[in-house]
């Protein structure tokens, strides 16, 4: 497999060799990727019909669609790149955790956040919520005396979560990486700064090869970074609010590749991506092109932010970096829960601000035209529920008269199919909006029933548009109980 890797790295040198020394386009990008596919391919790692179905897309180029489906369905990127890798502190367990945190870390010429990370991963979580990660550090740099010596002071500090198997640090060998000499100076970067993006983008590609089968979620963290407390219990809240919907990446901050989540599974296509492209563009950049060829167009980030940057000095030259998070919160995280649903209403909708935008903490919103008395915004649930609060907010700062005038808001049951989709037949009001707002608590306390429709009504006509800003629910329960 060693030799193989060569000589993937070789026939890349002579690729780069051919092309001119300019940013690429975007239609180029993916041409290129399936050029290199062939030359995967014929070593050995995809089966005969691939073969056949790459071979016709070089000599017939598709559309962009029909590179992403090819992408998609490759079984080549299911499995893992064959890396030996150093244990240097802990070894993995047998059990699948929920989540795996990587950290990639380098020597750094001025200060060092790595200690500082670790201890607020571990801080920032109950006991009941660290049963459920396990922190892999990598270790990436070719300095062993330094490695040496970091990995005494990482054992020294956490010994108790290295022996609890929430602690592992690990290193690729200096021998799997690919060249770093002569790279494309693409972007008109200096050679120092190419071979140091390029180098973070391979030690990400074997860190998330390591990290493939640990959990069931990844989260991806720079080596300088301070959490939330009880990141986990809200990261869980979020992903169960996407249960039934298609995603690839959900952001948890603005900045740069701090708390990227993804799907273990996709971890293989990811690896092998980053590796292919090391050279091209920085990591964070290769992200997004990884996101939109998996059909995932928008960027689906959530407030408040769970992470934040700390480190006041770059990993690359020890330049400073004050990159701030300004939507980040230590203590007062409180995401909702937002339990699956389909959402309805027979209000105007203007382009694309659909229902569903309102039901997330995604920075997007529903806009409909001027809504008629008897007007209705529906919330279905996939299965009936306990809600303790309800908070709905309507306008935005730069249109603070599209707001609900007049409307009530009402909890349902007893489900039924109609011409228009699923709705309840029996409501019960909690309240009414004042100034476009309502907020209600203890509403289990205040019904009976496990709640299948939430309602927005609707109660007199108005000229203005109407924006529904956000619609957050808080269960009694974990929805998925």
């Amino acid at each position: 497999m060693l030799k193989r890797m060569r000589l993937m790295w070789k026939s890349l040198d002579k690729m780069r060799c051919l092309r001119k020394r300019s940013t690429i386009p975007f239609l180029g990008f993916l041409i290129t990727f399936l050029l290199f596919l062939n030359l995967y391919i014929e070593d050995g790692y995809v089966l005969e019909g691939d073969k056949r179905q790459l071979r016709e897309t070089s000599v017939h180029p598709p559309s962009s669609e029909r590179y992403v489906h090819t992408f998609r369905d490759l079984s080549n990127f299911s499995g893992t790149i064959n890396v030996t890798y150093r244990y240097l502190a802990g070894t993995p367990l047998n059990r699948k955790k929920y989540l795996t945190i990587g950290l990639s870390s380098v020597k750094r010429k001025r200060g060092n956040y790595l200690l500082e990370t670790i201890k607020s991963i571990f801080d920032q979580s109950s006991y009941e919520e660290l049963k459920e990660i396990v922190v892999v550090v990598h270790l990436a740099d070719f300095d062993l005396v330094w490695c040496e010596n970091l990995v005494q002071e990482i054992t020294r500090k956490f010994a108790h979560h290295i022996i609890a198997g929430r602690l592992l640090v690990i290193q690729a060998p200096e021998e799997y990486y690919p060249s770093l000499d002569g790279l494309k100076r693409n972007y008109n970067d200096p050679e120092d700064r190419v071979r140091f993006r390029s180098k973070q983008n391979v030690d990400y590609a074997f860190l998330l090869n390591f990290c493939t089968n640990l959990s069931h979620f990844y989260m991806m963290l720079e080596d300088d970074v301070r959490c939330s407390r009880n990141f986990l219990t809200s990261l869980k809240k979020v992903i169960t609010s996407r249960e039934g919907s298609y995603w690839v990446m959900l952001e948890f901050s603005k900045l740069g590749y701090i708390g990227k989540l993804y799907h273990s599974r996709d971890l293989p296509r990811l690896a092998h991506f980053l590796l292919m492209f090391y050279q091209e563009m920085p990591c964070d950049w290769l992200l997004i092109h990884f996101r939109g060829l998996l059909a995932q167009k928008d960027v689906i980030r959530f407030k408040p932010s769970l992470f934040q940057h700390m480190g006041y000095y770059s990993s690359y030259k020890g330049a400073e970096n004050k990159l701030k998070d300004d939507d980040f919160e230590e203590d007062s995280i409180d995401i909702p829960d937002n339990p699956p649903a389909s959402l309805y209403t027979n209000i105007n909708v203007f382009e694309s601000y659909d229902a569903t935008k309102a039901y997330s903490t995604v920075d997007e919103y529903f806009w409909g035209k001027p809504p008629a008395t008897g007007d209705f915004f529906i919330i279905v649930f996939n299965k009936s529920t306990k809600i303790s609060k309800i908070k709905i907010v309507t306008g935005s700062d730069d249109r603070q008269n599209d707001i609900l005038h007049h409307g009530a808001l009402e909890v349902g049951e007893k489900l039924v199919g109609t011409k228009k989709g699923k709705q309840c037949s029996s409501y019960i009001t909690l309240g009414e909006f004042k100034n476009g707002n309502i907020e209600v608590h203890d509403v289990d306390h205040k019904i009976s029933f496990d709640i299948e429709c939430v309602r927005i009504v609707v109660t007199a006509s108005q000229k203005e548009w109407l924006i529904i800003r956000s619609i957050s629910l808080w269960t009694t329960q974990p929805p998925s109980q």
